[in-house]
């Protein structure tokens, strides 16, 4: 017996849930640009329509704010249901486990790549702002 069909006959008697669905380290997708603090009185964002993510998949958002308002960005029930390999701001990698939240004290733009880990509806807001209108959803499924 070669090698190859070696292994081949070894997989071949792993139990099926030893596969996880998805590729967790494959071409991450792009995920549309959110861009806070925008309109007149900067209580505003963009995209209005929720982030649709899917389990399994790895993605590439960037979250951008105006400089016309600070925002702390959260989203603590999405951000605890991710696995986070890197975040980047200012073309420094951050690799972490997890975050809390995201300040924008002035422009500036953070790139967070993940894979969402449990599908949910999840919200995010700018801090002490959802009541002025910072605030939308993340639906994984």
């Amino acid at each position: 017996m070669t090698i190859r069909a070696a292994i081949l006959a070894a997989f071949a008697l792993l139990p099926q849930a030893a596969f996880a669905e998805g590729f967790l380290v494959g071409r991450m997708e792009k995920v549309p640009d959110l861009t806070l603090n925008t309109g007149e009185a900067g209580f505003e964002f963009e995209p209005k329509e929720p982030i649709q993510l899917e389990t399994g998949k790895g993605y590439r958002w960037w979250i951008k704010g105006t400089g016309e308002q600070e925002c702390a960005f959260r989203a603590p029930g999405f951000f605890e249901n991710v696995w986070f390999r890197k975040i980047e701001v200012n073309k420094v990698e951050l690799k972490i486990w997890g975050i809390h939240e995201i300040e924008f004290e002035r422009e500036g733009a953070a790139e967070l790549f993940f894979t969402p880990i449990r599908p949910g509806e999840y919200t995010w807001e700018c801090k002490g702002l959802a009541d002025k209108g910072l605030t939308g959803k993340i639906n994984v499924k």
